[in-house]
This record gives C-alpha cells, sequence and structure tokens, in this order.
C-alpha cells in the first residue's frame, strides 16, 4: 500500500482493517522530521502489504494526544491492532526494515499471553 496521510477520522478505518500499520509522527517546523521522511518513503515502497502513514501532529491533535505524543519524529508499529514498537527519534532504513521484519514474524498468540500475563502482574 502507498504511504498516505492519516488524519484523526481516518485513523479508525486504516487501524481497524490492516494488519500491520506504521506510523510516522512528525510537525512541518520539526528538522529530524525531515531527515526521516525519504527514509520511511524508501522503507514504505519496500513493504507493499503494510500501511505507513504519516500523521502531522499540528494538525492531527486527538491522534496525538491519544498516542501521548511527546517528541518527534516518534514511529509507532501496530500490529493487529496492538502497538509492537514505539520510537522516538530518527531510524536508518535498515533499522525500520530490521523492526518491520520482527513484527511481521512475531508470534501474535505469544505476544497476546505475554501482555495478559503482564496485565494480570500489574492487577
Amino acid at each position: 500500500m502507498a504511504l498516505i496521510d492519516i488524519n484523526d477520522s481516518s485513523f479508525r478505518e486504516v487501524y481497524q482493517n490492516n494488519d500491520i500499520v506504521v506510523l510516522d509522527f512528525w510537525a512541518i517546523w520539526c528538522g529530524p522530521c525531515h531527515q526521516f521522511s525519504p527514509i520511511f518513503a524508501e522503507v514504505s515502497e519496500q513493504y507493499p502489504d503494510i500501511v505507513f502513514g504519516k500523521v502531522d501532529t499540528e494538525q492531527q491533535l486527538q491522534l496525538s494526544s491519544y498516542f501521548s505524543i511527546r517528541s518527534i519524529p516518534t514511529i509507532i508499529i501496530i500490529r493487529e491492532q496492538m502497538e509492537l514498537f514505539r520510537h522516538s527519534g530518527v531510524l536508518s532504513a535498515l533499522e525500520l526494515a530490521e523492526v518491520l521484519e520482527k513484527v511481521k514474524n512475531a508470534d501474535m498468540r505469544e505476544v497476546r499471553k505475554l501482555i495478559e500475563q503482564e496485565d494480570s502482574e500489574n492487577q
């Protein structure tokens, strides 16, 4: 799938209808965001089966708040509606691709089991 802009109203549909979603939270005034943007676009071309979405933190305040974005760029990777990865700062194309491979190959039954275990320990 192509690189898309995600806004507060389109996020729910993208989130619910795609297995893996990679979000890049950015702002026009952010130098590191401009450095990361071509890397994000390059990696998106290598993974046509994954949705890559850009979220302008200045325009999409609800999404930025929902994900508790405190610094940018912040990259969040969601699989099966669960956040599996979050990183603030610039990643190289290789680093992002390596994380995506891990997310794609994750045993989601095991991930759910670990999350349930953590939740029960925190209660």
